[in-house]
């Protein structure tokens, strides 16, 4: 227990009481160390190419030989230990669902709030434990206190959701929207800023900020635009579905007051896991959104009343921490940027490929938008899918038209060889 608890140190790890079981399953993690021996202290840009790396990652999901998933943007499966802990927990809650649910992995919440604020770089009485970024933000724009006439600003990409929640708002309180748009893809920060500044008013309460844009990747220069909607005392909700476990960064960092994410996405964790976070300050100002009894009070966990719920799944989300920091955050986002440029690059050249991704890192990382002349996004799913059994989503949102191709860590390069051709196959049929 020593010599390996010294190797999660040196692996940049705490031995958590979840981590040791869950982390160390003998089926998956022969030649663990000697992977991580390899890469430790060489940079992350240089470990994206290391296929060999790589290739021991792939080995620890459970892939269908029979399909190539390239829509892990939507829900990314768990690797093989998550699966393990989340079944091991599931069997258990069998045993005595009443007792060992509520008596037992209960007591497990507390532990996994400390490593969830950790890794967000903040404070644990700001985290709340949910089921997904929808619940998350549906809690804040439902309890924040706005009035009739108070504006709120937006954007057309916004997530449906996300959409619904604030005109619902908008149809029963009276508030007001304030729509913004973008050229997609952006790059150009000072444009996405003033896109958004240039929509504030004095009756301004609250800008609604994605992180990540779903439909194409396209990530949003949060902190300068909170730090300008902070200046005229506008709080800033952050989306960040699709960008927690996915690139490095801290919610500190964002500079936001309210913000979300859903652990099932990049941080691989099991289904209907989530987490929200408010600024401690501002948690009184929230009220709750299901039953509690102080739902204006101060605590971060009335946000939490959610009833039965999967406790296995929750308690296992520890596992999906346990394996993101042992591949390593920076090493992981330098690897899904390199699959995404990787293809990109290469289906870009190919005559009649309309991009609607940036292969800027600062404005994309493994998510990725393209479209085909004449082509519509549905008839590039279904020959993508029916020809070489690859998975995507058909994308048709404002002005963009395509498939969306979210690749992950278990991702090979034949796979998205295999995903290159198919796209030069479909344009040299419309001829």
């Amino acid at each position: 227990m020593s010599s390996r608890r010294d190797f999660l140190l040196k692996a940049g790890l705490s031995t958590g009481a979840f981590m040791i079981p869950s982390v160390f399953e003998p089926m998956w993690s022969k030649g663990l160390e000697r992977q991580l021996e390899k890469v430790h202290g060489v940079s992350p840009n240089l470990v994206a190419a290391d296929e060999d790396f790589w290739n021991w990652v792939r080995v620890n999901y459970s892939i269908n030989p029979n399909l190539i998933n390239l829509n892990n943007g939507g829900v990314s499966p768990q690797p093989l230990p998550v699966q393990e802990t989340h079944i091991r927990f599931y069997k258990h809650a069998n045993e005595g669902p009443s007792y060992f649910m509520w008596r037992e992995m209960d007591k497990g919440r507390e532990p996994l709030r400390k490593r969830l604020a950790e890794i967000a770089g903040v404070n644990p009485e700001e985290v709340a434990i949910n089921r997904n970024a929808t619940e998350g933000l549906n809690s804040i724009i439902f309890g924040l206190n706005l009035k009739a006439g108070d504006e709120v600003v937006l954007c057309k990409y916004d997530y449906p959701n996300m959409i619904n929640a604030w005109k619902q708002r908008e149809k029963r309180d009276g508030i007001k929207l304030v729509w913004i748009d973008l050229n997609i893809p952006a790059e150009n920060e000072t444009e996405i800023v003033n896109a958004y500044t240039a929509a504030f008013t004095d009756k301004t309460k609250i800008v609604h900020i994605t992180h990540m844009i779903n439909w194409t990747g396209q990530i949003v220069p949060v902190r300068k635009i909170a730090d300008k909607a902070h200046a005229k005392n506008i709080e800033v909700l952050c989306d960040s579905a699709h960008t927690f476990g996915h690139f490095e960064y801290t919610i500190t960092e964002l500079g936001c007051d309210y913000w979300a994410t859903s652990l099932h996405k990049w941080m691989c964790a099991p289904f209907g896991t989530g987490m929200m976070w408010i600024r401690k300050e501002k948690i009184a100002n929230v009220w709750a959104l299901l039953s509690a009894p102080e739902p204006d009070g101060k605590d971060i966990r009335k946000f939490e009343s959610l009833g039965t719920r999967s406790f296995a799944a929750e308690m296992a989300a520890a596992s999906a921490l346990d394996f993101h920091q042992l591949i390593g955050g920076a090493r992981k986002e330098a690897r899904l940027r390199y699959l995404k440029n990787y293809w990109l690059d290469k289906a870009s050249k190919i005559p009649g490929i309309i991009k609607f991704t940036s292969t800027l890192p600062a404005f994309s990382c493994a998510l990725a938008n393209v479209g085909i002349e004449g082509v519509t996004p549905e008839e590039i799913e279904r020959k993508l899918l029916e020809k070489y059994r690859i998975h995507c989503v058909a994308i048709k949102w404002e002005k963009v038209n395509g498939v969306r191709i979210t690749p992950n860590v278990y991702t090979s390069l034949q796979d998205l060889d295999l995903l290159v051709k198919g796209l030069s196959e479909i344009t040299q049929e419309r001829k």
